[in-house]
């Protein structure tokens, strides 16, 4: 009875946590220079998906203000913040640590080492069509990953501490290296010091349409392993005699973190915190079991990052890049982790 009561507060909580994303949403595309009421909000949504049974009177300069400014940001903001959630909480459950976030591996120096090259010699033309800042630095993350994954690995086995120690060294070498190209190439450096802050500023239709396939994808695998994640919680011995493959699980989930990591980041630049406060503050309600923690941190990940980030347009008449308010909310909660880390014992 009291396991059956549990599972329908869990089951309301998802359903709670999506109804208030479309209020959120719907609020969000609300705020801004041009204020658009509510009401002719929905009624331009509502013609765009061709339910509307009749001709709105509204200007088109405020359907495209609502269709192709606001609305993409929004979209992106809630996706980004839902891979870097989920990708966080991923690796908490892998590391068995709650102050483990993405970019523990190096993902975010390796984007933005990419980023970096790009800016530097590229002057962010476009190569195939896509901008050579989200080109480089994804591929900058992905490849980061790799090394230290290979750095790590001792035969088959990759022993977590190593891998962890790895991602520092790595993390640190690219940022000096960083540091060297911004003395030499002191005209790049505002550009690249504002990418490594983080912003959704001008992210249109191509963007969010090249990140989805990417997070929901993430999303499904990790699902698919939800139940392995669990096991894998209990200690990879007591996993493996479970029926688990631990060390596969480790090479699926990192596999797929850092991709849609990458992902995330080439899209947004390094946005701080999201993928260390959400999955932590979620497990608290949701508790261990990743089937629910899982959709509940993407979405709660993705009205996190929208709330900072219509903060970081509203605040002032100047943009404040989204990275510094996901820092100012999530600095002294990470401060809070670590008070409460040191009191245990190990």
């Amino acid at each position: 009875m009291k396991a059956n009561r549990i599972m329908k507060d869990k089951k309301m909580l998802i359903l709670l946590s999506f109804a208030s994303l479309v209020a959120f949403t719907v609020i969000n595309l609300s705020i801004g220079a041009v204020k658009v009421d509510f009401m002719d909000i929905i009624k331009i949504i509502m013609e765009k998906i061709g339910v509307m049974p009749f001709q709105t009177d509204i200007s088109d300069a405020t359907k495209y203000i609502i269709l192709d400014v606001r609305l993409p940001r929004i979209i992106a903001s809630y996706f980004v913040g839902g891979t870097l959630a989920i990708s966080g909480a991923a690796y908490q459950g892998l590391l068995k640590n709650p102050m483990a976030d993405p970019y523990i591996l190096g993902i975010s120096s390796g984007a933005a080492f990419g980023a970096t090259i790009s800016i530097v010699f590229f002057g962010g033309i476009k190569i195939l069509g896509i901008a050579s800042i989200n080109l480089t630095a994804f591929i900058g993350a992905i490849l980061v990953v790799f090394i230290v994954y290979n750095i790590a690995r001792i035969g088959s086995d990759v022993p977590i501490t190593t891998l962890l120690l790895s991602g520092i060294a790595m993390s640190q070498f690219l940022a000096a290296l960083m540091s060297v190209m911004m003395l030499m190439f002191g005209e790049s450096l505002h550009i690249i010091i504002h990418w490594t802050m983080g912003s959704l500023s001008g992210k249109g239709w191509d963007k969010v349409l090249s990140l989805i396939p990417y997070s929901l994808l993430g999303l499904a695998v990790l699902m698919y392993l939800s139940r392995d994640m669990d096991l894998m919680l209990l200690g990879d011995e007591n996993a493996n005699n479970l029926g688990v493959n631990s060390e596969r699980v480790k090479k699926v989930i990192l596999l797929t973190t850092s991709i849609i990591t990458g992902a995330a980041v080439a899209i947004s630049g390094i946005i701080g915190f999201v993928g260390l406060i959400v999955p932590h503050a979620v497990r608290i309600f949701t508790g261990p079991r990743h089937k629910i923690l899982l959709p509940v941190s993407f979405n709660a990940g993705g009205i996190l990052l929208m709330f900072c980030d219509t903060l970081a347009r509203s605040l002032i008449t100047q943009e404040i890049p989204v990275g510094i308010v996901t820092a100012i909310l999530g600095g002294p909660f990470f401060i809070f982790l670590l008070h409460k880390k040191k009191r245990e014992v190990f």
